[in-house]
């Protein structure tokens, strides 16, 4: 897994503003395929490393406009077969990519991937990590390659492409942003299935026939063919184990962290009790939560193993995801207008401010963009379709021509590839006079 700043400008959806982007990707070392796509405005954050983990298992659907090769079907055989009555009446709907279980995962050492958030899912899921050695490109050679072929092929057919150096660097290129964020990640979904999935790669071949070079989807079914179906598990639930976890003492009025309060009827068997876990959660319970919306908790109840949702005490008073960047936000905008600040009048004071159009400081265009990007992905069956038909994603795709060889032993290959920005801490939320050209200004200092 590795995360790279985009050479392509995508917009703001709030203020029609050119803004940075990063791509996070999971790939799969033996067969380099891509497991995991995720796009986020700015900086990327462990819970979007927790979701490109999770594609692994649970790989996104593919659009109903992408051709046949592109559509992975569900292999191995299964224990039980179970008819569902909605595809026996319509059309049968493909992964756009592979589902395969991690045993070890390989990163560096940016901050999202050594923070506790990613290790105790990798515990949870019993995934091994192995970290990169500091400055060795060649330890992530393929993921480094990939961004380097993403990049020549694709990127760079782009509006709003500016390029990895500044000699690269067109007239203006900000003011050519074109794609919005879910957009430009539709589009590179659609080149990995559509292309880069069967492209032939020098680095893999069979030590059997040295001569011929396979793509990863076609390495992909020689490794189903030697070792076996691979049984990923499908738990509806599983979810829930790559949110972020607290471990709290549930009390007579629920459970609080980070200055907010959580409440359930699925918390009454446990009120006061301690809890069976030992070490450093001794006596506590684990309360999972989704930083991009800090309305609801969940919790599992351990005896019938059951997931539960708690609701935040302020949540009845809204009718939208709130993220903990911006009620962190929030607090210090109300404490510096009122006497003495509440959450509730924070929240309303923020989503006021934002309104009226006052919300233009880096900090809050940056929180406005990951809202507005959750809002799109409970959307994003209808406007999937809708990216095949733009000019530009149309043209790289119809004149991407016949598969042509990828040498990945370039793995020394020096490929920009800033560190990804801050965690989910709240003392790292940029200053408000910040500008985006400063900041990752000392982040190797």
């Amino acid at each position: 897994m590795d995360t790279t700043r985009l050479d392509v400008f995508a917009l703001d959806p709030v203020t029609l503003r050119w803004v940075q982007a990063e791509l996070t990707v999971g790939m799969d070392w033996y067969t380099r395929c891509i497991t995991g796509i995720r796009v986020t405005p700015v900086s990327t954050k462990s819970v979007d490393a927790a979701s490109v983990l999770y594609q692994a298992y649970r790989p996104r659907p593919a659009s109903k406009d992408w051709p046949a090769h592109a559509v992975w079907p569900e292999h191995g055989i299964p224990r039980s077969v179970l008819v569902d009555v909605n595809a026996v009446d319509g059309p049968l709907t493909g992964a756009a990519g592979p589902a395969i279980v991690p045993e070890t995962v390989v990163i560096d050492h940016g901050k999202i991937y050594v923070s506790d958030h990613l290790t105790s899912v990798c515990q949870r899921m019993g995934i091994s990590i192995q970290p990169a050695r500091l400055r060795t490109g060649r330890d992530k050679g393929p993921v480094e390659r990939f961004f380097r072929t993403i990049r020549e092929d694709l990127l760079q057919a782009l509006p709003g492409y500016k390029g990895p150096d500044v000699h690269s660097r067109g007239l203006d290129p900000e003011s050519d942003a074109f794609f919005y964020l879910d957009e430009l990640e539709a589009i590179i979904r659609e080149w990995v299935a559509v292309i880069y999935h069967h492209r032939p790669h020098d680095s893999l071949i069979d030590p059997h026939l040295p001569g011929l070079r396979m793509s990863p989807a076609t390495m992909f079914e020689h490794g189903i063919a030697r070792a076996g179906y691979i049984e990923a598990p499908r738990d509806p639930d599983l979810a829930y184990e790559f949110l972020k976890t607290k471990w709290r003492r549930i009390q007579h009025y629920g459970v609080d962290f980070g200055g907010r309060r959580y409440n359930g009827p699925a918390l009454n068997p446990y009120r006061n009790v301690t809890s069976p876990y030992a070490g450093e959660a001794k006596g506590r319970w684990p309360i999972h939560y989704d930083p991009d919306d800090i309305t609801r908790a969940f919790f599992r109840d351990p005896d019938t193993h059951t997931w539960h949702t708690l609701t935040w005490e302020h949540a009845p008073s809204m009718d939208m995801p709130l993220s903990e960047d911006a009620l962190a936000f929030a607090r210090k905008l109300a404490a510096s207008k009122y006497t003495y600040p509440d959450d509730r009048l924070a929240v309303a004071d923020l989503l006021e401010r934002w309104n009226l159009g006052l919300g233009s400081t880096v900090t809050e265009r940056r929180m406005a963009l990951r809202l507005s990007r959750e809002a799109v992905l409970l959307d994003e069956d209808e406007k999937r379709d809708e990216v095949a038909t733009l000019p530009s994603a149309a043209r790289v795709l119809a004149t991407a021509g016949p598969p042509q060889e990828d040498d990945e032993e370039d793995a020394d290959i020096k490929v920009p590839n800033p560190k990804a920005g801050d965690d989910d801490s709240e003392d790292d939320l940029d200053d408000d006079t910040m500008t985006d050209f400063y900041a990752d200004a000392l982040e190797d200092a």
